[in-house]
């Protein structure tokens, strides 16, 4: 290359980065900018939040204040206030979705982890806590450079009740009790609630606090970011049939709603503290979802909740435009309003709310509600303290982002999400030194674009599947067999059988992609898509030794054909790995990480397509052959089992202690007492007529031994089984869980608290809350206990 091109070609490279860097804003706008802006109320830190968020309010016009209730919230000039973009997205990584984010300035990428399900498939709390916190870090970093907001709608905690729906892939599964636990270690990591076990950077900010460095005003009130509960309530349904989430309505009895939809958002709020809470489009037993005043309430009422509401995008239009429940636009904007809804993803409000006060159906009062919410959460993310950069996170930015420690830990939950379905003569894992040459076949072997899955952002360093073998083996070779996932065509068929004739080992990877599972589009069959079926035994009754196949995508996938092929030796579901998939693959194939991960879902066969997915009861009904839904209920046949997971080592259980009666004496409230006396032996007694339900407690202490050859970790899933006392009773439920490593030929020592109320307890027709007396009988993989409970 000559003088001149090099030069040229350094001027190119110079004025890209001047470009990028221009993209970021060096000189932000805030709120309370000195010299001009600082001195209003609301810019005083010593205030409470209230007062700020009330002074504010107090110095808008009517027409400023509607225009605060958009997702784009415009500026107010003359306050020295900046717009504000509501809508970013943190899914499992700063995601590209909400237009709060972009990726066109200093910060080109963000760590891409696992998608939801994944990561859920560890059982772990750590884990999903350090993820939470890990995205909240690289949030926050964006928005310090310009290129993020700092309120992000997620996680998505509705529960995968139906295997074709589209979305299942975003929630962390089926078990209401598995979700929640997900919901607030996500959330709390996240907002920045707790920093225990995150690393050197926030071991500076605890020490920085410490010393008086911060002002945390209103008992640890501040945020990081906010974190969102969505989609509310009984939402999980995109398009079937003639059916569509924009007007579908989810009739819900009193006794699913209380046992499965709502405790996932009641956990985020209580425990997870989450900021914000978002309606879904659906409407729930004739009534919208935004427009739901009692379930809005009872979040903030019953539950504590402290943060705004807002609807999914146009959620608000759909209320009078698809769901016809109002003829015109300024009754669809006072219903959602008074109901405790406080902004709209779209500009429906702004639009139609100066008509409604006008026409009296809105008061100025029902407005300075919605903002009182909307502003108590920015100024608890200190958007009024003045500069950023020079607030409780203002050193974090681009240097915080793609991280060696995020990479590592985005690989770290790959590996741990990853589950082992089938294991035939223990053929996996692989021995790298005896094996010369592999194949890998299939349309997502070497494709990186849908390794993260649904709201995934611009990854750090993704590698496909074929990228990941290529570290482990000299010679690797590639065919895809199918053109794309939809596999129309077996055009591809003879070129990936001679690919496989050729190697001595053989890896076919089958499943789904977001052509088949994404929102707005649920799946009619459980099967593979197209020929891939078709694909993957053409090429097992070819191989030299019977092959692995690996299936990627969210949703549960009928795939008996290859469980009982016994060319087919080992099944592995990575679904959508994220980042670092191709190499936490390898990693588990050539033995350098050992499986441990557990089914959140269960995996249905093809004939359950015939239920129709708009029925949302959970509980099966014989009379007119229903069989129900999720493991706690469902009585039909399986693929695979929820909490289904095998090893490469094996694991066995000894009950340390637990106890063998529970009585209840001393914990009855004086009604209860009384009814004892009248009515004599009871079956069941009301948890809230228990005076202390925390006293009644108790630890199971359990030994996990690992009696094979190899490290591993494993999960401890301990069940309970309550007296069927009524129709509707679980067939079982989990209570606790574990996720703990253990030394070949070792063994670890863990204890799991049962809170009877919580753990033990049942749900009777009428939604109200009931602890069976009687034997419960816990199990805990082929052990099990009894326990009784009596008066």
């Amino acid at each position: 290359m000559s003088l001149q091109l090099k030069s040229l070609f350094f001027i190119l490279q110079l004025l890209a980065l001047l470009i990028s860097i221009s993209s970021s804003d060096p000189n932000p706008q805030f709120p309370c900018q000195p010299p001009h802006f600082n001195s209003y109320p609301f810019c005083n830190t010593s205030l409470s939040i209230t007062d700020r968020a009330q002074s504010l309010i107090s110095l808008l016009t009517l027409e400023e204040k509607i225009h605060q209730l958009s997702n784009n919230a415009s500026g107010i000039p003359r306050l020295g206030i900046p717009p504000y973009e509501w809508w970013s997205e943190s899914l499992h990584g700063v995601a590209s979705n909400g237009p709060g984010v972009n990726f066109n300035g200093y910060v080109k990428a963000a760590t891409s982890f696992p998608q939801v399900l994944v990561t859920a498939a560890s059982f772990n709390r750590t884990l999903w806590f350090k993820i939470g916190l890990a995205i909240g870090i690289e949030a926050k970093a964006m928005y310090n450079v310009g290129q993020a907001g700092l309120t992000f709608w997620a996680p998505n905690i509705n529960i995968f009740r139906d295997p074709r729906w589209g979305r299942g892939q975003e929630t962390p599964g089926e078990d209401p009790m598995v979700v929640s636990a997900y919901a607030i270690q996500f959330v709390k990591g996240f907002q920045g609630g707790s920093w225990r076990g995150s690393g050197e950077l926030i071991d500076r900010f605890e020490r920085k606090r410490a010393l008086g460095g911060y002002n945390d005003d209103e008992s640890g009130d501040r945020l990081m970011n906010s974190a969102c509960c969505k989609h509310f309530i009984a939402y999980d349904l995109e398009k079937w049939k003639n059916f569509s989430r924009y007007s579908f309505n989810a009739v819900v009895t009193k006794q699913d709603m209380e046992d499965t939809y709502e405790p996932p958002f009641r956990s985020c709020i209580q425990q997870g503290k989450a900021s914000c809470l978002m309606c879904s489009y659906n409407a729930v037993n004739g009534v919208p979802a935004c427009a739901q005043g009692d379930l809005l309430q009872k979040a903030r009422n019953e539950w504590g909740f402290k943060g705004y509401i807002t609807s999914d995008c146009d959620a608000v239009a759909t209320v009078q435009e698809y769901q016809n429940y109002t003829s015109k636009a300024d009754d669809a904007v006072a219903l959602v309003l008074k109901a405790g809804m406080d902004i709209n993803c779209g500009s429906y409000l702004v639009r139609h709310t100066r008509i409604t006060i006008e026409e009296g159906k809105l008061q100025d009062k029902d407005i300075d509600r919605a903002l009182l919410n909307l502003f108590s959460v920015q100024l608890r993310l200190g958007l009024f303290d003045g500069d950023p950069r020079k607030g409780q996170f203002g050193e974090l930015g681009p240097q915080n982002i793609c991280t060696i420690e995020h990479k590592m830990l985005a690989l770290e939950a790959a590996r741990q999400g990853i589950v082992l379905l089938k294991n035939e003569k223990k053929f996996l894992p692989l021995d790298r030194n005896v094996v010369s040459s592999i194949a890998i076949i299939g349309p997502m072997a070497n494709n990186i674009s849908n390794m993260g899955g649904g709201y995934t952002g611009f990854p750090c360093d993704p590698k496909s599947f074929y990228e990941g073998l290529l570290g482990y083996v000299e010679k690797a070779s590639y065919a895809s067999g199918c053109s794309d996932v939809p596999c129309d065509s077996d055009a591809g068929f003879n070129d990936a059988i001679l690919t496989a004739k050729k190697a001595d080992f053989v890896v076919v990877v089958a499943g789904l992609d977001l052509s088949q599972e994404t929102e707005d589009h649920d799946r009619a069959s459980l099967l593979l898509p197209g020929k891939q079926m078709a694909l993957v035994s053409s090429v097992a009754a070819v191989s030299k030794r019977p092959i692995i196949l690996v299936l990627t995508g969210g949703g549960p996938l009928d795939v008996s054909f290859a469980e009982g092929d016994q060319n087919i030796a080992s099944i592995l579901w990575v679904g959508y790995p994220g980042e670092a998939g191709g190499k936490a693959l390898a990693e588990v194939i050539f033995g350098d990480f050992n499986p441990g991960g557990r089914l959140p879902m269960t995996w249905y066969p093809e004939s359950f397509t015939k239920i129709a997915m708009n029925d949302m009861n959970m509980r099966a009904n014989p009379f007119r052959g229903y069989p129900g839904r999720t493991y706690r209920f469902y009585t039909g046949n399986r693929v695979y089992g929820f909490g289904q997971g095998l090893s490469y080592t094996k694991f066995t259980y000894k009950l340390l202690s637990a106890p063998r009666t529970l009585s209840l004496s001393g914990s009855f409230t004086g009604s209860l007492t009384e009814k004892i006396l009248h009515q004599g032996e009871l079956d069941y007694i009301h948890v809230d007529e228990l005076t202390s339900c925390d006293s009644l407690s108790f630890y199971v202490h359990i030994s996990v031994a690992n009696v094979g050859d190899r490290d591993g970790s494993h999960v401890v899933m301990l069940f309970s089984r309550a007296p069927k006392i009524f129709e509707g009773t679980p067939e079982k439920q989990l209570i606790a869980f574990d996720r703990v490593h253990t030394s070949s030929y070792g063994s670890t020592e863990t204890s799991i608290i049962v809170i009877p109320c919580d753990h033990l307890s049942i749900v009777d027709k009428h939604g109200k809350r009931i602890l069976p007396l009687g034997e419960h009988l816990l199990t805990l993989g082929d052990l099990e206990h009894s326990v009784s409970i009596v008066t």
